[in-house]
């Protein structure tokens, strides 16, 4: 596969033999930073389980401190003081059948989070098809599915993020842009591995942490040496 020029250069300062501490290695993805524009930091981590198994699923949200560095357009689906609530919470777009509908006809998905009281979800599971494969469909295990309409459009304008295993047991998730600077985005990994340390399913044996590497959006990788106890 070949490779930029902005690629091959940034390469050239990470070292592939080496496992750099959390605060380096954020350092090091800094430095390698060569785009344009202002790259996000992605967080990606192989973890020893085996997620085909349900009790060894590793999945839950965590609030950035630092924020994501990127602004969410939120939907709300619900109907009455619902839908109030969460335009006065800050959505970007509520509704209710009317959304429904529009998703169903013409595959609508001009927003990033969608958050629906429990009443809708009869109304909106007709949409799992067209939302389910682009990670839109609320859950309540993503506090996404809620009657706290406040709660959940606020913590997600403050950069609340979702981590789940995919087909490789490998979390990505992504703790901020390049702009943040290394200590803001220090805080930020730091919170996204502590609480998947302490997702660690009890029937997961063995090393849990295998490997966590950061990367920018079109950056080399940076191998991070993080120890469970942390």
């Amino acid at each position: 596969m070949k490779r930029s020029k902005n690629y091959v250069e940034a390469s050239k300062l990470v070292d592939k033999t080496k496992q750099y501490d959390a605060k380096e290695a954020v350092s090091a993805v800094i430095s390698t930073s060569k785009a344009k524009f202002d790259e996000t930091v992605e967080l990606h981590i192989r973890l020893g389980v085996d997620g085909r198994n349900a009790d060894q699923q590793v999945r839950g949200v965590v609030v950035l401190p630092e924020g994501t560095g990127k602004t969410v357009r939120v939907l709300v689906i619900a109907k009455g003081d619902k839908a109030e609530e969460a335009k006065k919470a800050g959505a970007d777009i509520v509704g209710d059948d009317d959304i429904v509908a529009k998703i169903m006809s013409g595959n609508w998905l001009d927003f990033d989070v969608c958050i629906t009281t429990p009443d809708m979800m009869g109304a909106l599971g007709r949409c799992a098809r067209i939302l389910g494969p682009k990670g839109l469909m609320p859950n309540p295990k993503s506090g996404t599915v809620t009657m706290d309409v406040t709660k959940a459009v606020k913590d997600v304008k403050a950069g609340k993020v979702e981590y789940r295993l995919d087909k490789q047991n490998i979390v990505h998730v992504r703790i901020g842009k390049v702009s943040f600077g290394a200590d803001r985005l220090l805080t930020n990994l730091t919170t996204v591995m502590d609480a998947i340390i302490k997702a660690k399913p009890a029937a997961a044996k063995g090393t849990y942490l295998k490997s966590v590497y950061l990367a920018t959006t079109m950056g080399p990788s940076v191998k991070v040496n993080y120890s469970e106890s942390k």
